[in-house]
């Protein structure tokens, strides 16, 4: 099998590790086959692929699309090394509120799959990386929203001490100031 799956501590997030296939003109690795990745439990659909570029230090989130626009994404890197974050943003989840956060690389080959309900963010620990990710819905401004990166009731550990921020995620609200967006996304107890 080209993956291998490991679930995390909050329900739903995956570890998601490529087998990669090398030789000396360079590799090749599978990022997504859909029948190994329903095998494995993860059924969501992706329908976009985005590409960002970010510099060193650069943090974006935490975001995620609202119901009935919420987004399942898988997440990778393509050229260097980043700390990606998902917070369980689900009403009534037992880990409401918690995050998880990974390293992913160019070199690790790990790539994370976050389910609808959760938010996303990551900072660039290299000079500059290149993060793909598929999401299970398009892009769809009126559902766009996020949380605050900094908020002490969620406690990120985020890896770098004066992140670069927008101006934009610098203004999101905090845990606190959220309501339910994720009507009818099944929580498991």
């Amino acid at each position: 099998m080209p993956f291998r799956f490991t679930p995390l501590e909050i329900a739903g997030l995956v570890l998601v590790e490529a087998e990669r296939f090398e030789d000396r003109r360079g590799f090749l690795k599978e990022t997504y086959r859909r029948s190994t990745f329903e095998a494995a439990g993860i059924a969501a659909v992706f329908v976009q692929d985005n590409v960002s570029r970010s510099g060193q230090h650069v943090l974006r989130g935490l975001h995620y699309q609202a119901s009935p626009r919420a987004q399942a994404k898988l997440v990778g890197v393509v050229r260097g090394e980043i700390f990606d974050v998902a917070v369980d943003l689900r009403h009534g989840s037992a880990t409401y509120g918690r995050w998880v956060g990974v390293t992913l690389s160019d070199r690790n080959h790990r790539m994370l799959f976050v389910p609808a309900g959760f938010a996303h963010g990551f900072c660039v620990l290299s000079t500059e990386a290149d993060v793909h990710y598929k999401t299970s819905d398009e892009y769809s401004p009126e559902h766009e929203r996020g949380v605050i990166w900094s908020d002490p009731k969620i406690g990120v550990h985020w890896p770098v001490k004066n992140p670069i921020v927008s101006a934009r995620d610098v203004a999101l609200p905090p845990l606190s100031g959220l309501g339910d967006d994720f009507p009818g996304i099944e929580v498991p107890r």
